[in-house]
């Protein structure tokens, strides 16, 4: 029988090392999938990805899923119901007024503007990371650049996707709490902060004001325009994909993340790991004071979140699988690389609860959390330690987690945020009972893993996008419980052994911070 196109949503998200497409239907059942790898390149003290590499990998991960879906129902995607974009969150993209971009894209990896952030924090009374897109423009401001008084339009990078294959500036709600602070009772950007800037603009005698140039602000669900002919041909250049399909508002990894993981209702929570790892947690009420270690940000429909976000999570387990993976080929053997993580990941379970007495630190780039300015991956074993492979990938896994762990403490310490379980979500999760007990004897509480967990954000778009077509009057909230309320859920609970072995290790970790601080100095 013939796949009715039109029940069918589509949903692409743009992570740091890889760009991912998932193909629904109405049942929320995974179709077709695609991918590309790519990755960023330091450029002129910058982490970017160039404007070709986007559009580029863009296409051919829709290709790789149109091909997918052809070799699975013999049929070949003319149309579809609804698509959707998702993008890692903050960074600087802005463009003038014919569209160019104005400086080559600045991801969120980047901490040059750390001093900055710290002053507008003050200025406009609300925890600035130095990810935040309005670090990045205040940057700008402060060091003078040229291109500021061509601005047209700043946004994200999902921002950017979408307004180039639909011709609106829009984004959902929690991609733009990554762009400047939310007022959550109106939905749109805190109007008493945009004042205190528009401010900042007219003493540096800029032509514009902050609502001139950020997108319009939109809730899931909403309204976000259709797919232009032009957008058709970026997205598949053979021209089968045609025009008129209506597109959700772009999101950022974090929402699609909770979607994924239906963790948008108050006091739930979810953690997300890929190349950058947070954990999300939706509140109540506003947090006692801020924190330099916690964003405020939201979920797709407008709750408040705690968000603790660290740079670095699977990029130096990539490495050191990489590694492994060449030396098995200097003797002709070779094994894929998803049979070589899922064997790897396995004998990290034999390994002692302390890893060894070992220590690892992941930080490809900087990490805001424990104060290290710039990227030093570091390997440390003193005599004593138990170096075997067991140890060593256990000891990576844990690497990925503890600075998570460091900035939750705040929430759990300070806050006295009593968090009962989480789900999490992310490939390092694949092979199953790993990384997922790891991650529990870190939080120090049980770990939920859904069966679509390795789908992550691209699965969260994908149902952003049909919930735009097929909401039927439902809150955000309903429609999620609905589509979940059969899921197989598996849950890990931590031994005290565990906790315990984690937190020796995580002891030393915290006392090792200052070597990588010094080690720094060495490559200036």
């Amino acid at each position: 029988m013939k796949i009715d196109l039109k029940k069918l949503s589509l949903g692409i998200e743009l992570g740091s090392t890889r760009i991912k497409a998932i193909l629904i239907n109405d049942k929320h059942e995974v179709l077709a999938s695609g991918s590309h790898s790519w990755e960023n390149k330091y450029i002129n003290n910058f982490w970017t990805y160039d404007t070709n590499d986007i559009w580029e990998g863009i296409r051919s991960c829709y290709l790789d899923l149109k091909r997918d879906f052809f070799n699975k129902y013999n049929e070949t995607i003319t149309t579809l119901g609804s698509i959707g974009i998702s993008a890692m969150m903050h960074g600087y993209i802005v463009l003038d007024k014919n569209n160019n971009l104005l400086t080559p894209f600045r991801t969120w990896r980047n901490n040059n503007t750390e001093n900055y952030a710290l002053k507008l924090t003050s200025v406009l009374n609300h925890q600035i990371p130095a990810r935040w897109s309005i670090a990045h423009l205040y940057y700008a401001l402060q060091e003078n650049e040229d291109h500021l008084k061509k601005i047209d339009f700043q946004t994200t990078l999902a921002g950017y996707v979408h307004y180039l294959l639909t011709n609106k500036k829009v984004l959902g709600i929690n991609d733009a709490s990554g762009m400047f602070p939310i007022d959550i009772k109106s939905k749109t950007y805190d109007s008493s902060a945009i004042n205190i800037f528009n401010n900042i603009l007219k003493e540096k005698n800029l032509p514009f004001t902050l609502e001139d140039i950020f997108p319009e602000v939109l809730i899931a669900g909403s309204d976000a325009g259709e797919l232009t002919k032009k957008g058709a041909l970026l997205l598949d250049p053979t021209g089968d994909l045609k025009d008129g399909i209506p597109l959700a508002p772009p999101e950022g990894d974090a929402g699609t993340g909770m979607v994924s993981t239906n963790t948008i209702k108050i006091n739930t929570g979810n953690i997300s790991a890929g190349t950058s790892i947070f954990g999300m947690f939706v509140m109540d009420k506003k947090l006692s004071k801020i924190y330099p270690e916690v964003d405020i940000v939201t979920t797709p429909d407008g709750n408040l979140v705690s968000m603790i976000h660290v740079n670095n999570c699977t990029s130096d387990i990539n490495n050191w699988i990489n590694l492994f993976s060449e030396i098995n080929l200097l003797f002709d053997n070779e094994v894929d690389q998803s049979t070589l993580y899922d064997k790897l990941f396995k004998k990290a379970l034999e390994g002692d609860l302390n890893a060894g007495n070992m220590i690892s630190y992941n930080y490809v780039s900087g990490e805001n959390i424990t104060k290290i300015d710039k990227g030093m991956p570091t390997f440390i074993r003193n005599n004593n330690s138990k170096f075997n492979l067991a140890n060593f990938m256990r000891l990576q896994i844990y690497s990925a987690f503890a600075t998570l762990k460091i900035g939750m403490n705040i929430l759990s310490k300070h806050e006295k945020l009593n968090i009962q379980n989480v789900l999490a979500h992310g490939g390092i999760f694949t092979t199953k009972d790993v990384a997922q007990k790891f991650l529990a004897a870190a939080l120090e509480v049980p770990v939920s893993v859904n069966e679509t967990a390795n789908e992550g954000g691209p699965y969260g778009m994908a149902i952003l996008a049909m919930y735009l077509i097929n909401k039927k009057n439902l809150s955000l909230d309903k429609y999620l419980d609905n589509l979940f309320k059969n899921n197989q859920i598996h849950t890990l609970t931590p031994s005290k052994e565990e906790i315990d072995g984690f937190n020796e290790f995580l002891n030393s970790y915290t006392k090792g911070l200052e070597v990588i601080k010094l080690a720094n100095k060495i490559y200036k």
